[in-house]
């Protein structure tokens, strides 16, 4: 079976690191076409738009994408790319597994847990304006049904992958409507899977609790501007960005970024029920990490992405000691 992907290389290191990617994947012998679609500032340079129309067209009739970083300006400039993107193709939910790689130095062993965040509303609603001269007013939107879309999505995949509890993550002490709203949809969804135990944090507490022990926690689930900081963080416990993948998912299409973490591919990989490929590119990257002889600088190393790149793709085929394969 050929599958047929838009390719996102994206801005800075985008294009280098989405190469490398492409290249393990081919290494796995899957059949592959791609669409390449530029978005970003190296689209807004050619057309004029950071989100052509093109792109997200590719990726409705393919509804499979894979994507490298772009850039957002901090302060001025284009709005969020990745946040347009989102809302585009109502990718609701941000599914990011964490846990440790082999041969990978990190704060802490043994972590293993899922960051389930809500990915059209909140604070990236992006409704703010200026009041008057030096106040800004900014819209926290939250609703009943991306809440409890959201909640639905954590508990199917908790009782899915074997989850025993999923911990709602707020503000609601303080932000009582509309925190207050999001809890209440997580509790009335939670009463539908009592096989699930459920939990509820403060946000602040939740994220002290995480980096004390993080074993502690199992599934988190999280409105949009928390679960944007709590799985940068989470990343941050076993070795950062570039050990853990990420899928972006709606009912109708799935973005995988960005492709620096290997693992959004690997992500990408089961999605599209590749199971035996996804495994030889974990085999692959588990040999490399665990010889340490090729490290990126991220890992304490001196390789380039594309001689780390050349390691992975010869070790896929090796047959190195079962490593855990399921994201």
């Amino acid at each position: 079976m050929t599958h047929t992907i838009t390719l996102i290389p994206g801005d800075g290191i985008g294009p280098e690191v989405t190469e490398a990617v492409v290249r393990i994947l081919i290494a796995t012998g899957i059949s592959i076409e791609w669409e390449s679609h530029e978005a970003g500032v190296r689209a807004f340079e050619r057309t004029g738009q950071t989100l052509p129309i093109e792109l997200v067209d590719s990726i409705r009739r393919n509804r499979v994408a894979l994507k490298g970083p772009v850039a957002t300006p901090i302060g001025t400039g284009f709005t969020s790319v990745n946040v347009g993107l989102r809302k585009a193709l109502d990718l609701y939910a941000n599914l990011r597994p964490v846990w440790n790689l082999p041969g990978v130095h990190a704060r802490f062993q043994g972590v293993d847990l899922v960051i389930v965040r809500e990915n059209t509303e909140d604070l990236y609603a992006g409704l703010e304006h200026t009041v008057v001269p030096g106040v800004v007013e900014s819209l926290k939107i939250i609703t009943e049904r991306a809440s409890t879309r959201i909640a639905q999505f954590a508990f199917a995949h908790a009782r899915r992958h074997g989850r025993r509890r999923v911990t709602a993550i707020h503000k609601a002490n303080i932000m009582k409507q509309s925190d207050g709203l999001f809890l209440e949809s997580a509790r009335r969804v939670a009463r539908e899977y009592p096989d699930i135990a459920y939990e509820e944090r403060i946000v602040d507490a939740a994220c002290m609790h995480l980096v004390m022990n993080p074993s502690q926690f199992d599934v988190l689930l999280l409105p949009n501007l928390y679960g944007d900081i709590v799985s940068d963080l989470c990343a941050g416990l076993v070795g950062g960005l570039g050990v853990v993948g990420a899928a972006n998912l709606g009912q109708q299409t799935a973005v995988f970024e960005a492709v620096h973490g290997l693992l959004s591919a690997v992500l990408m990989l089961q999605h599209l029920d590749e199971g035996e490929a996804a495994s030889r590119v974990m085999r692959g990257l588990s040999t490399v990490l665990t010889e340490g002889s090729v490290r990126t600088r991220d890992l304490g190393g001196s390789a380039s992405t594309t001689a780390f790149a050349d390691a992975v793709c010869r070790a896929v085929e090796r047959q190195p000691p079962k490593v855990r394969t399921s994201l």
